[in-house]
C-alpha cells in the first residue's frame, strides 16, 4: 500500500505531467500558425508522451491500492517569440520537471518506500532524455541562425517523429 505522502506527490505529479500536455499541445498550435507544421508534429508526439506519463503514474497510484484524482489544470501560454522561444522554453520546462520528478524520488526514499523508487527510476531515466533533446534541437536552431532553408530542413526531420508507447512492461 503506498503511502498518504507519496499518494499525494505522485498526484500532484500526475497534475504536472498533464499540465506539460497541454503547454505541448499549445505549442503545436503556435507552431502550426507560423506554417511549421514538422515543428508542430513534433510537439504534438511530446502532448501524447506526457499524457502517457500521467496515466503510468495515475495506475501505479491505483496499483498500490491508493485513489487516484487530477486536479485543476492552468491554461498554458500560447504565444511565443520565435521557434527558439518554444524550444527554450520547452528546455526549461523540462528542467522543471526534473525537478519535480527528483523531489518525488527523495520522499519515495524518506518514506522507504521501495516500490516506488523503483517505479520512478523510469521517470528519471526519461527526464534525462527529454532534456537532452530539447537543448539538442535549441543548439541545431541557434546554430541555424536566419537560414530559412535550415529552418525548413529541420521541420521536415521533425515531422518524422513517430510516437512509441513504453514498453516498459515493470511499469
Amino acid at each position: 500500500m503506498i503511502s498518504k505522502k507519496m499518494e499525494d506527490a505522485i498526484n500532484d505529479q500526475v497534475t504536472a505531467e498533464i499540465y506539460s500536455a497541454h503547454l505541448y499541445l499549445s505549442m503545436s498550435a503556435y507552431l502550426e500558425s507560423i506554417d511549421l507544421p514538422g515543428f508542430a508534429h513534433w510537439m504534438q508526439i511530446q502532448y501524447q508522451e506526457e499524457i502517457s506519463h500521467a496515466f503510468k503514474m495515475f495506475n501505479y497510484i491505483i496499483e498500490r491500492d491508493g485513489r487516484s484524482r487530477i486536479s485543476q489544470i492552468d491554461e498554458p501560454p500560447f504565444e511565443w517569440n520565435s521557434v527558439l522561444d518554444v524550444f527554450e522554453v520547452a528546455y526549461a520546462h523540462e528542467q522543471k520537471v526534473t525537478g519535480l520528478i527528483n523531489n518525488l524520488v527523495d520522499i519515495a526514499l524518506d518514506e522507504k518506500d521501495h516500490a516506488s523508487h523503483i517505479f520512478l527510476q523510469w521517470f528519471v531515466n526519461e527526464q534525462v532524455e527529454e532534456e537532452a533533446t530539447a537543448k539538442g534541437i535549441i543548439q541545431h536552431l541557434k546554430l541555424l541562425g536566419d537560414s530559412k532553408a535550415g529552418l525548413f530542413q529541420v521541420d521536415r526531420e521533425l515531422g518524422q517523429r513517430v510516437f512509441t508507447p513504453s514498453t516498459d512492461t515493470a511499469q
